[in-house]
């Protein structure tokens, strides 16, 4: 207490105290924030680029570990490919290669008829997760139709954004494990990992979850099990990962790499995301519809799949 008369030199006890407190408030929400870094960036236009320092995630995320063993098989191009083979959606199958080796480009359907549709995801992000959910149901259309074949690489650049528990990397293991040891499934299965989404900064899923979800795909017995759980194509996620945000895209121009997730190239073009993107299926629609120069889904032809809830 302050003798009457006189005036304080400085804040009381329980001003310092209030004082340091919100110092120590501010630091966590700096943390928090430098935690969030790799969210999304809105540029000019409205434009929505989904941009990383590819250089520091893969480095954080994937730095220090040794490159070792093979990878699956069903994805020497470093993704698995569907398309229509005799009315169904069927994989194309081919050997395993190193983990280091270059991936060997699909063969690609003729570009002026079909639209071949690559993905770059990582499971944890949620903008991919929200194309998928915007997109799926389109592509899936398309797919049936023979209109489209779609190839999705699984790649780990969200690998420390789980609390420790590096949900990419045993996510994009568990997508290796399925295509390689039940390719039929692949496609329901890369499904079902959007549909099952964690949030981002969260545990994720564990692996018994991603077990039990192969399964309910139809990629069941104890050898996909096994893989998910001793996480054996792990080491090829973190080359492939490395390729892709650090080689040339053989799918695209010159000079085009992974900078962010999604990355999506139709017949060789890089599709721009935008807002509109990732929440009216017309604005992939119109750009598959640019790129393809002949028998591509047209006003008469295209199909009319409408997103909903889930895909």
């Amino acid at each position: 207490m302050t003798p009457a008369g006189t005036q304080s030199n400085g804040p009381s006890k329980n001003e310092r105290r209030e004082a340091a407190r919100e110092q120590a408030r501010i630091h966590r929400e700096q943390l928090r924030k430098k935690e969030r870094r790799t969210r999304l960036i809105w540029q000019g236009g409205g434009v929505l680029s989904v941009v990383l320092v590819v250089a520091l995630i893969v480095w954080i995320s994937l730095g220090n570990q040794k490159v070792t063993g093979g990878g699956p098989t069903n994805m020497a191009s470093d993704g698995f490919k569907v398309s229509l083979v005799n009315g169904e959606i069927k994989p194309v199958l081919n050997a395993a290669q190193p983990a280091t080796a270059a991936p060997i480009p699909n063969e690609q359907a003729t570009p002026d008829k079909v639209a071949n549709i690559v993905i770059y995801v990582d499971y944890l992000c949620p903008i991919c997760g929200q194309f998928e959910k915007t997109n799926a149901p389109t592509i899936d259309a398309w797919l049936k139709k023979g209109f489209a074949t779609l190839e999705v690489h699984p790649i780990a650049i969200l690998t420390n954004q789980s609390l420790g528990t590096k949900y990419s990397l045993r996510a994009a293991n568990a997508m290796a494990c399925v295509a390689a040891l039940s390719p039929d499934n692949a496609y329901a299965y890369n499904k079902s990992l959007f549909e099952n989404q964690p949030e981002e900064g969260t545990d994720g899923l564990k692996n018994s979850k991603l077990t039990e979800l192969a399964s309910a795909a139809g990629a069941s017995g104890s050898a996909v099990a096994d893989c998910i759980d001793k996480g054996t194509y792990q080491d090829w996620v973190v080359a492939a990962t490395t390729r892709a945000t650090g080689s040339q895209l053989p799918q695209a121009p010159d000079g085009t790499k992974v900078t962010g997730t999604p990355t999506v190239i139709v017949n060789g073009q890089p599709y721009k995301l935008t807002q509109a993107g990732l929440t009216d299926p017309a604005d992939f629609t119109a750009f598959v519809t640019k790129v393809v120069s002949a028998a591509t889904p047209t006003a008469t032809e295209a199909p009319t799949a409408t997103p909903t809830a889930t895909p």
